[in-house]
């Protein structure tokens, strides 16, 4: 009965002493204790900072790796459990075939999808707001457009500007098939030269970016929530009929 009790007492031992390293390194990571438990049919996916494609970036910038995100929309697509996407951007833009390749990704999934701008979308996050089956953006999000900038070596000859301009054709296609801005009014915003003080290109703040019809809707977290479980309600609805 000792021996039974004494190892009863250390399993409880060991068990709490789990849970402190658990929510220690939660405090770590989130800056909370405990992180809520909740069991979704919506996953919540976040790109924040600098997009990081090819090339690493220092370690004190913020970023979000493409290959950290790309199989989380596959393992999404693939879930008997998770029916919708939510996708949460405050991002100043980064590398632009990472940023374009996880738009293409989340355009093509089949489950229902609802972007939201926080902060910013920025640059190559343009594409990603508008990847999804429905936009939102928050009042005091901004959203800048321009043409895309290249670093390190660039070699001054005809071909590298012929790469430039399919590159931003890229781009541009893809922001007016999905959304509702045209090519003439996205490629003025784009190359405006009065907006920014050092740069081509506008920002939107808000309502502007609905008013040029590049996101959908102004709202919050609430609104985005509650469109994607309409759409998901109505993608059922029309299987079931």
């Amino acid at each position: 009965m000792a021996n039974e009790y004494m190892g009863g007492k250390n399993s409880e031992e060991h068990e709490k002493q789990v849970v402190e390293e658990k929510n220690t390194e939660t405090l770590k990571d989130l800056g909370q204790i405990r992180v809520p438990d909740t069991k979704s049919n919506i996953y919540a996916m976040t790109i924040i900072g600098q997009i990081e494609g090819h090339i690493i970036l220092p370690p004190q910038n913020k970023a979000t790796k493409y290959e950290h995100i790309i199989p989380q929309i596959v393992a999404v697509e693939e879930s008997n459990e998770i029916e919708g996407l939510l996708l949460i951007l405050n991002t100043v833009g980064g590398d632009v075939e990472a940023g374009l390749a996880i738009a293409e990704l989340i355009n093509s999934m089949s489950k229902p999808t609802v972007s939201i701008v926080l902060g910013g979308g920025h640059s190559i996050g343009v594409p990603l707001a508008v990847s999804t089956d429905y936009s939102f953006i928050a009042p005091t999000a901004t959203m800048t457009i321009h043409p895309i900038r290249m670093n390190g070596l660039i070699i001054g000859v005809p071909q590298t500007y012929d790469y430039f301009n399919k590159m931003q054709e890229r781009i541009i296609n893809f922001i007016v098939e999905h959304s509702n801005i045209k090519r003439p009014t996205l490629k003025k915003l784009m190359f405006t030269t009065s907006e920014l003080a050092n740069d081509v290109g506008t920002v939107l703040v808000g309502a502007e970016a609905v008013k040029y019809g590049l996101i959908q809707e102004i709202g919050g977290l609430k609104d985005a929530l509650s469109k994607l479980r309409e759409i998901i309600d109505e993608r059922k609805a029309r299987k079931e009929s």
